[in-house]
């Protein structure tokens, strides 16, 4: 059995199993030790599997917490990120921007500048805009009303979001991975972002560090549709390297 089929079925054994050893795996797929060792590494690598001493368990994919929470959490890395999108988006810029805590927190930042056209489903980030009073033009996207992220989603959002052009999306995700792409914990919201992702030029996706590497359960784009990964940290050598191979460029 050729390695990517031998890895494959090994992905397949654990996450039907939830857990499984390196002893059990190599009598299961009839090689040594070190060679099913070498496939957990490279399976935990493109975060299909997590390593734990003397095997491997299924990944857990990602659920998130309420909107609150996710305000506090990580905001220092957020505001980073907010901040380096001063140097990637200019008046004049038509956005698309979808809902989370990190788009939120872009808001604050990109709203004194002014000067922008901005399409959002989030409630709080047209007023953010709005109030800004610096000749920013927004438009909310009707649909139903999700009071808890305060966002529209559905189909009335998905047709609307359709009779728009972005200069840029500006979206944020539950978790990214160059294997599996970007990826959200809501359906509603990762198709609004796939929506968004079809009628702009450029993808920025800004996704703090915790989120690399992380998978959820609705897919919302491949790596290679995302044009630019903004993160608060300078990638390492190795992320880079795969970064580089999907052709994402990154800040």
């Amino acid at each position: 059995m050729k390695p990517k089929a031998r890895q494959a079925g090994i992905a397949e054994a654990i996450g039907q199993e939830g857990q499984m050893s390196v002893e059990a795996l190599a009598d299961r797929f009839g090689v040594s030790a070190e060679t099913i060792r070498r496939d957990l590494a490279q399976l935990a690598e493109g975060g299909l599997v997590q390593k734990v001493h003397g095997g491997a368990k299924r990944l857990r994919l990602l659920s998130e917490g309420s909107f609150q929470e996710r305000m506090t959490q990580n905001a220092a890395a957020k505001r980073i990120i907010a901040e380096k999108l001063l140097e990637l988006v200019e008046p004049g810029d038509t956005l698309f921007i979808d809902t989370g805590s990190t788009t939120v927190i872009a808001a604050d930042v990109l709203a004194p500048v002014g000067g922008f056209t901005v399409i959002t489903n989030s409630l709080r980030i047209a007023q953010i805009f709005a109030r800004a009073d610096r000749g920013n033009r927004v438009f909310l996207l009707g649909g139903g009303f999700n009071s808890g992220n305060d966002q529209t989603v559905g189909p009335v959002a998905l047709a609307q979001i359709a009779a728009f052009q972005a200069d840029h999306a500006l979206l944020t995700v539950a978790g990214f991975d160059v294997l599996a792409g970007a990826t959200d914990a809501d359906f509603d919201e990762s198709q609004v972002a796939r929506a968004m992702i079809e009628n702009s030029d450029q993808v920025i996706l800004l996704v703090d560090g915790s989120k690399i590497g992380r998978k959820a359960a609705f897919r919302v784009c491949p790596a290679r549709r995302v044009d630019l990964l903004v993160t608060e940290d300078t990638p390492d050598p190795a992320l880079q390297a795969r970064l580089r191979a999907a052709e994402v460029a990154w800040r």
